[in-house]
């Protein structure tokens, strides 16, 4: 597929930061230097080949380049640190160039640098990274970091400030993308560098895979060798790449995109409670090894005093993990989740994305407890959850449900598409849709969230979920993916239109059935929208415009479908969800 101009509209991004750590892991093709970081260094080179003809102005040729793909960098700059490569290539008039630019420490974890690249009409990922980009990004790279297939896509090039265990005599690197047909002496002859001190900084590589970084000490304008500055300390270490395309290895991609919508902050965790710690310390004073940055430990003293020793009288709700309380704490009301200890993998999976992850249309957690118990403290939603809505006795009008459905879709939105790892909820339902003063909604209750932090959206993992809401494909194999929430999502759709639970109960019939197999014989009925209005809220009576109705609920069908590759991305939901709403308020 072609990225065109204008197939999708940039998020509104304040920051972000794409950090990238891959592997590769197979005999003969690894290596990995420690990658941590606390400062990156103010100049990294990466070679770069250009096709010059005899005609050409090569410094033209050289500008145009570094305009389109390297931030405008000058030709003049680019051409002092290319004096010192021999590489000419008679043939194919093919000229090596190094490409100053600052090598970023990203997020305190790896250094790195994205140049903005402006996407042309005939433009592929494919393209982009092997034609373009020399391969100093792969296609797989561009499409994680990507996702959107915005106008403007960040590419990510690695870079290196070197490694004070290997030598200090070395502070200037070059990230050298290998190509078909080279090797360890072609590749010293081009860059004018010792093959031995290729190796020292890049051991257990195979030079002749042809694909693949390298990271070589790089000369200044001077055509000097500089050192590691002694105050770099340990900002100066990289992480080094090898990627061989034709290889069938294992490989992992870990990417962080620090998001500045909703958040000021990185906020990290340790996710660690020690099990010798639960057994020794009976009480729980025993808990330790979490540590949430930026994020409130409250004690146990202070959250039993605001519930009233957790009393019957505060309780207001009780899920599958735990008791949840009403408390007002340190001036501000709040809703505190009191989980046993047993339920850590839980209690762990919603502090981990909470932590990370602020969004308008998802419950915000204000911290936590390890004392005892385990709590969880979140913003009090002061007017229940959908479910209680769609089953009381007062009835929402057509344009709030419309709202609900938008404002819960942006939410999910947010986690499958804005965050990187991807997160999936896996446990979207009516009751986890929580509703505010003013009707809007927040999605809630993260206890079975999985993070899929490999690029891999279609993972095993043990049954977890609700019945009714769960897709076929999940039921059968536990293979997930975002779509295992796009289903839950149709299903809560339908429960909007027909205030119906997901799994119904109808008299004189023995055997439950699901809210999807009701409205999938409404659809294929003879007349679908006689078919469609039989499961439509009576409580509604005739205070909705039809089309809107039917709308929703072929929405819901396209949530619903069987084959999971069938069924649209929330960003779909939600872009359907706009126009609804702008048409059910005129």
């Amino acid at each position: 597929m072609q990225i065109k101009p204008g197939m999708y509209i940039l998020p509104r991004i304040k920051i972000i930061l794409f950090v990238m750590y891959y592997y590769l892991f197979a005999v003969h093709y690894y290596y990995v230097a420690d990658s941590r970081c606390t400062e990156g260094c103010a100049l990294a080179l990466a070679s770069f080949s250009i096709d010059v003809s005899p005609d050409d102005d090569e410094l033209e040729v050289v500008s145009e380049i570094s305009g389109l793909l390297f931030s405008n960098i000058s030709a003049t700059e680019i051409h002092s640190y290319s004096s010192f490569i021999k590489h000419w290539d008679v043939e194919t008039h093919s000229r090596k160039i190094n490409i100053p630019f600052r090598c970023d420490c990203l997020n305190g974890e790896y250094l790195g640098h994205v140049f903005p690249y402006t996407v042309s009409q005939w433009d592929s990922y494919d393209s982009i990274a092997k034609n373009k980009y020399n391969g100093l990004i792969t296609e797989e790279w561009l499409k994680w970091f990507n996702s959107n297939r915005a106008v403007t896509l960040m590419v990510i090039v690695n870079c290196s400030c070197g490694n004070k265990d290997v030598s200090e005599d070395y502070g200037l690197f070059i990230t050298y993308p290998m190509q078909p047909e080279e090797n360890l002496e072609s590749i010293a002859s081009v860059t004018n560098t010792r093959s031995e001190l290729i190796q020292m900084y890049n051991p257990g590589v195979n030079f002749s895979a042809g694909t693949g970084l390298l990271y070589i000490p790089g000369r200044d304008k001077l055509g000097n060798y500089p050192p590691m500055p002694t105050s770099k300390g340990s900002s100066g270490k990289s992480i080094a790449v090898t990627a061989v395309a034709s290889l069938a290895g294992v490989t992992s991609l870990i990417a962080i995109v620090y998001v500045g919508i909703y958040r000021k902050k990185e906020q990290k965790i340790a996710v660690h409670i020690s099990e010798s710690a639960d057994k020794s310390h009976p009480s729980g004073q025993g808990l330790l090894g979490i540590a949430v940055d930026k994020s409130v430990e409250f004690s146990y003293k202070e959250l039993s005093e605001s519930t009233n020793g957790f009393s019957i009288s505060n309780k207001i709700g009780e899920g599958g993990f735990g008791a949840v309380y009403y408390a007002e704490l340190r001036g501000k009301i709040t809703a505190i989740k009191k989980m046993n200890r047993q339920a850590k993998t839980e209690f762990l999976a919603e502090l981990k994305i909470l932590t990370r992850v602020h969004h308008l249309n998802l419950v915000c957690l204000m911290g936590y407890c390890v004392d005892r118990y385990l709590f969880l403290v979140y913003e009090y939603i002061d007017n229940g959850n959908l479910s209680q809505h769609l089953r009381g006795r007062d009835t929402l009008p057509w344009s709030t449900r419309v709202q609900i459905a938008l404002d819960s879709a942006r939410g999910l939105e947010y986690i499958h598409e804005h965050t990187v790892p991807v997160f999936i909820h896996r446990d979207i339902k009516s009751a986890n849709i929580l509703i505010d003063k003013n009707f809007h909604a927040k999605v809630g209750d993260f206890g079975l969230t999985k993070l899929v932090e490999n690029g891999n959206l279609n993972i095993p993992t043990r049954f977890m979920g609700t019945f009714g809401y769960m897709p076929p494909e999940y039921g059968h194999s536990g293979i997930i993916s975002p779509k295992v929430d796009v289903y839950a999502f149709g299903v809560v759709l339908y429960e909007l239109i027909s205030s119906k639970e997901a799994v119904v109960k109808e008299d004189g019939v023995d055997e439950a059935r699901s809210l999807v197999a009701l409205f999938g014989e409404a659809h294929n009925h003879p007349n679908p929208i006689e078919g469609i209005s039989r499961l439509i809220d009576p409580k509604l009576e005739d205070n909705y415009p039809f089309d809107s109705v039917h709308k929703m609920a072929q929405l819901a069908k396209a949530c619903t479908e069987k084959d999971h590759e069938m069924r649209p991305t929330m960003r779909s939901v939600v872009v359907a969800l706009m126009a609804l709403s702008s048409s059910t308020e005129d």
